[in-house]
């Protein structure tokens, strides 16, 4: 018979998966967003922050029970917040600003393959411990199914821009990994995504600003932009880090992998994209490696997450 633990840490897992098949319709809903309005992506990055932590206030204020006390803020609390806020900000710009100089498949295999790495690499140095094989087995099959589903760009500008957009790629990655480091650490009843996205979105005004943040009154632009702050972000990142609680970060950022492979679904499916027979087997092993994990820890008693 499963135990509470267990059951907690299954109910996680389902919650990153979840959340991950959401962050998957972020790219093409910035698509439809940009084909129908002139915002960039630093536009989009902004409406995206400010919309979600506009939802996340208002689902806090109908959802919290007036009479049960206010969490206590200890300072390694703040700490950790302050440092989702700043991370969130960075992972949006740095990726996007990556997106545009050296295109998505670079940025995408290197934002995305680098995160499981550092996150690891990090939870160790905090002192949680190193990933069992089975997670080091399983994060080895998914960066190899990763690159195989995403691939380099062939249309990819080289030297320079390339170098410029991988080190912008690289700073996502530890903004990602960050976010998945602190956030999994604050206590139940602190409304860690509405204090991320709330501090986000004020950290990434002043760059907007001065990069001349745009507006559109495309009806199209805006339910998509609509749908961009809610789902993929309120919802996907309260799903997120609520299963940090009982997920640890390494095996949270092997599962989100299954993001690329939504973003490709989504492109044969509905744009009409040909799959390539390699990248078709590269998503087969991302879904492999993520199925494993899951019976993995079925198999096992829950452990503490980082």
């Amino acid at each position: 018979m499963p135990t509470p633990s267990t059951t907690a840490s299954r109910r996680g897992f389902v919650l990153v998966v979840l959340a991950a098949l959401c962050w998957g319709t972020s790219g093409f809903s910035g698509s439809i967003v940009a084909r129908n309005s002139d915002l960039g992506p630093l536009d989009i990055a902004w409406h995206r922050m400010a919309i979600g932590a506009v939802a996340l206030l208002a689902a806090w204020s109908v959802t919290r029970r007036r009479s049960a006390p206010a969490p206590a803020l200890g300072r390694g609390t703040v700490v950790r917040l302050v440092l989702v806020g700043a991370g969130l900000a960075a992972y949006q710009l740095a990726y996007f600003a990556a997106v545009a100089t050296a295109g998505v498949s670079i940025a995408t295999l290197v934002a995305l393959g680098l995160a499981p790495l550092l996150i690891a690499v990090g939870a160790a140095l905090l002192g949680h411990g190193r990933p069992d094989p089975a997670t080091v087995v399983a994060l080895a099959a998914a960066l190899v199914g990763l690159v195989l589903l995403v691939g380099v760009s062939a249309g990819a500008d080289t030297g320079t821009t390339v170098v410029l957009g991988a080190l912008m790629a690289v700073g996502s990655a530890l903004g990602y990994a960050v976010v998945t480091l602190a956030g999994g650490g604050v206590p139940a009843g602190v409304p860690v995504t509405l204090v991320g996205f709330a501090g986000g979105a004020l950290l990434l005004t002043p760059v907007a600003l001065v990069e001349g943040l745009r507006f559109t009154t495309d009806p199209v632009a805006l339910g998509v932009l609509l749908y961009l702050g809610v789902v993929p972000s309120a919802v996907a990142y309260a799903m997120f880090f609520t299963g940090l609680r009982t997920v640890p970060g390494a095996v949270a950022s092997i599962v989100t992998l299954l993001e690329p492979l939504t973003a490709t679904a989504l492109a044969t499916l509905l744009l009409g994209e040909q799959l390539a027979p390699l990248a078709a087997a590269g998503g087969l092993l991302v879904l492999a490696a993520v199925a494993g994990l899951y019976l993995h820890r079925l198999r096992r008693p829950a452990t503490a997450a980082v």
